[in-house]
């Protein structure tokens, strides 16, 4: 057989499985089939479990088996695929035959049955017969196709028919253009009413491409913007045939109308859905309906180090192991449940092609379908292998600093108390100055450690919460503010998910703060904003030029102050993925919102 081919030829791939306990015999058959035919690749396996799970994986365009296996013969392995896939092209090549084979594997839905003879005319043989199933199928396969897309048109309701007569100026109207322009009982109209129909800015061009038509009594082609009874502008595609008499005289139009508005709306989205997709550093997939892969992004070719052709039509397992496909399908499970989310995001452990694991974050959704018919499943993959190192890599740091800060806490807390004891005994004995200045000193020094280990504490990431209730909690606060005038407003009810006694600390820290910058009888107020709280004061309100610095460690305006407390507080709110930040009260005080809060009454 000749392998010359014509460059405007198509050569379609024939993926062929042979199936044979012989192992000399199938490598022998593969080789004389490639050379048969170079659109042939041939895949020989020895016996039917590895065939099985072949076809699983990676169905091919036929099957070719011999009859008398070990475990499974032919007859029984044709029964098995016949279960699964229907139509796969499957060619029975075997040296037992007979009658009674033949009538059973016939029976069984073989699509051809061929002898083993000696020579190597039987290759030759067996390539027709694998072309012609292969063409027979895909043949089927397409006219399947056109005959579903003719059922569609017919049942989409978006085209069609009018004959326009000359001399008459009357427009016969088809039952689809009727239904397209809302006039479902009106068989003819005017032309004037016709032209009447569509948008002012597109009817000059319709009556010239009329007059043209009825003139040249060429075909034409264009685009118009119909404008019906209910309002909703479509976009109508329109041919236009003349109907030409003997004499060449042109009488009559006949137009066909097609409504293509949802593809162009669809066209738009597509772009723009293919913009976004070529925009994110995502990797992108589509499986199909059966867990293949049916598209996937430059990103994620270039993840898994894998080519796109050996990607596509593969399932997840090529770079997924067992347990990530497994929980894969169970949020695929949860996704196409009467009340499961539209979308789900879970960790996943990736196997490239070569190199180590790669973790990363799968979103997955599925794609819209109706009825029972699932079509697949919008997802991305996104390596979070360094932020999941970074995490760690914090997480250590942290429990360093927390270690260390909590040693040297206690390791300075012990001679603070013996100097300041010490201080005590000497202001009894003489009266100095200097031992008042001293003990001012040992009391900075000991606010200065309380306030570093809190500032250390108030950092770590949130872990259990629960409902607190703002006024209970703000009241319980402000008990421990250091002023017998300043006074507390509570104007909230709200109840939130939080740390308890790292909201305290950033109460008291705030309430503390209004105190010192504001002077003893300031009122404190803790309101709710639209997605948090608030608390202000009405004392002097902090300068526009200090706001970007005042919740930097160590930054205080107060001279008994250790420039922790903000910083705590921002700590905080940044640990429970709050935001915060400061502007005037509504008496020109300072005014702290904390936003993000999750509300729970």
């Amino acid at each position: 057989m000749s392998k010359a081919r014509t460059l405007t030829e198509t050569v379609e791939i024939v993926e062929v499985l042979h199936v044979d306990d012989e192992p000399d015999f199938v490598d022998l058959t593969a080789t004389f089939l490639e050379r048969e035919d170079d659109q042939f690749t041939v895949e020989a396996v020895t016996t039917v479990d590895i065939a099985l799970e072949r076809i699983d994986d990676r169905r091919p365009d036929c099957i070719v088996s011999d009859y008398n296996m070990p475990g499974m013969n032919g007859l029984e392995f044709l029964q098995a695929v016949r279960k699964r896939y229907p139509d796969l092209p499957f060619v029975l090549f075997t040296g037992k035959g007979s009658e009674a084979i033949a009538s059973d594997v016939i029976a069984a839905g073989v699509t051809d049955y061929l002898q083993k003879s000696s020579g190597t005319e039987q290759y030759e043989l067996l390539a027709n017969r694998i072309r012609n199933a292969v063409r027979a199928r895909r043949e089927a396969q397409r006219v399947d196709r056109q005959q579903q897309l003719a059922r569609l048109t017919e049942l989409a309701g978006d085209t069609g028919g009018w004959e326009l007569d000359r001399e008459s100026g009357v427009v016969l109207l088809t039952a689809g253009t009727r239904r397209i322009i809302g006039w479902p009982d009106q068989a003819e109209i005017s032309l004037e009413e016709a032209i009447a129909l569509f948008h002012p800015d597109d009817r000059e061009n319709i009556r010239h491409t009329l007059t043209r038509a009825f003139e040249t009594g060429e075909e034409l082609h264009n685009t118009w913007r119909l404008q019906p009874g209910d309002g909703e502008e479509r976009l109508i595609e329109m041919t236009i045939t003349p109907v030409v008499e003997s004499g060449g005289k042109v009488t009559t139009l006949r137009g066909a109308g097609h409504d293509i508005t949802d593809r162009r709306d669809r066209r738009q989205e597509l772009e723009n859905h293919e913009t976004i997709i070529e925009v994110l550093a995502d990797a992108v997939y589509m499986l199909d309906e059966e867990g293949r892969f049916t598209y996937v992004s430059d990103e994620l070719v270039e993840l898994v180090g894998y080519d796109r052709e050996t990607i596509l039509g593969s399932t997840p397992s090529l770079i997924k192991d067992e347990d990530a496909v497994e929980r894969a399908e169970h949020h695929l499970g949860r996704l196409l449940s009467g009340d499961g989310p539209k979308t789900v995001t879970f960790e996943v452990t990736i196997q490239p092609c070569d190199g180590d694991p790669i973790v990363c974050e799968d979103h997955m959704g599925v794609l819209p379908y109706e009825g029972d018919e699932f079509d697949g499943s919008v997802g991305t993959l996104r390596d979070i292998t360094e932020r999941k190192e970074r995490a760690r890599k914090l997480e250590r740091q942290n429990a360093r600093l927390q270690e260390f800060v909590s040693v040297v806490s206690h390791d300075l807390r012990n001679p603070l108390n013996v100097a300041l004891g010490h201080t005590e005994l000497a202001q009894r004995e003489c009266d100095s100055e200097h031992l008042d200045t001293i003990g001012d000193a040992i009391d900075r020094c000991q606010a200065l450690v309380e306030d570093l280990l809190a500032l250390a504490r108030s950092g770590k990431a949130i872990g259990t919460t629960e409902p607190v209730t703002l006024s209970e909690l703000a009241g319980e606060c402000w008990q421990t503010t250091p002023s017998a005038d300043a006074t507390l407003a509570v104007e909230t009810d709200q109840t939130i998910s939080t740390d308890r006694s790292r909201l305290q600390q950033m109460f008291e820290n705030l309430f503390r703060n209004a105190v010192n910058h504001g002077g003893g009888e300031v009122t404190v107020t803790v309101g709710e904003i639209a997605d948090g709280v608030y608390v202000a004061d009405d004392g002097a309100g902090i300068p526009d030029e200090e706001r970007d610095d005042i919740f930097e460690a160590g930054y205080s305006t107060a001279d008994d102050g250790t420039g922790f407390g903000l910083a705590i507080v921002k700590e905080i709110v940044e640990a429970h993925g709050w935001e915060i930040r400061v502007t005037d009260s509504e008496s020109g005080g300072a005014r702290f919102e904390i936003t993000g809060v999750e509300v729970t009454d």
